[in-house]
């Protein structure tokens, strides 16, 4: 929490204004920052200064991991993130790419389980990865990533965090995340718990000990319809105390993952948090 809140309050001290040609809003923005979290240690970096929809977070990876590309999917499990980037983005209702309502395209998931190489061949970096940390394999290349500039044009947003490497350490598993932009107020509550959960899952079902999350961001902005917000009321406020996050130990494999696991596998102990705050949110 304190990392999360240190870059917050370095943003306002230090940040410049930039203007951001696809939304049309300036951000007060500063280039580079890198966070740790703790996942042996169940150190869950929940922003406790605001309420964090933290259920919605975890619905949202779960579609990830599974493909998805229908924020009807997403929904259907707990997560309407969605809605207005496949719905209510111009651009992306005028590509002649879009299947029509809710569809978002060939983004995230679909990057991770249905990569497509040109002569239409897919591969599923996923599996990749499972199948060799599952043999206690780590060829240096254990790499997840959603980012695809050949298929830009086929979705409806380029993914802001988009890649993940695991790292095995002896029996100890680690995960390097790198994000090209982080919405701080808004996405980056999300980005932290996905990236720690990642990990814990993975760990899980690959049979090694968690380790730490390495999370690295190039972009890390606050629009200025977000400023006052941020600085007037959120960085007023004393945090809690960390929460725990604990999985259900029936989870065991990929498969586990890709069919009956829920938000109801997944519980928070001890979550402290102070009211709500209404951030806009920008298509």
């Amino acid at each position: 929490m304190k990392q999360y809140l240190d870059l917050c309050q370095r943003i306002v001290d230090e940040g410049v204004w930039v203007e951001n040609e696809r939304t049309g809003k300036r951000c007060l923005t500063v280039i580079n920052a890198d966070l740790v979290y703790d996942v042996g240690a169940n150190e869950f970096p929940l922003v406790t200064t605001r309420k964090s929809y933290w259920r919605s977070a975890i619905a949202e990876l779960l579609g990830y991991l599974r493909g998805y590309d229908n924020a009807a999917q997403f929904r259907a499990i707990g997560c309407n993130t969605w809605n207005a980037n496949a719905n209510e983005n111009t651009a992306w209702l005028n590509n002649p790419y879009r299947k029509g309502e809710d569809d978002m395209g060939r983004v995230y998931g679909v990057q991770g389980r249905r990569w497509q190489n040109s002569e239409g061949e897919t591969f599923d970096q996923l599996r990749k990865i499972y199948d060799n940390l599952r043999n206690g394999i780590d060829d240096r290349g254990e790499i997840l990533t959603f980012y695809n500039p050949g298929e830009f044009h086929m979705g409806c947003l380029r993914p802001c965090m988009h890649t993940h490497t695991f790292s095995l350490l002896g029996d100890e598993l680690h995960l390097t995340s790198s994000q090209r932009s982080s919405d701080i107020p808004l996405g980056q509550n999300f980005n932290q718990i996905q990236t720690y959960v990642l990990l814990l899952l993975v760990s899980r079902i690959t049979g090694h000990k968690p380790g730490k999350v390495f999370h690295k961001i190039v972009n890390a902005h606050i629009y200025e319809d977000q400023l006052e917000l941020m600085r007037d009321v959120q960085l007023k406020r004393e945090p809690y105390p960390s929460p725990k996050l604990h999985i259900n130990p029936d989870i065991k494999t990929l498969e586990d993952l890709e069919t009956w696991v829920t938000l109801d596998d997944f519980k928070v102990e001890g979550y402290q948090y102070h009211e709500p705050i209404a951030y806009p949110f920008t298509v």
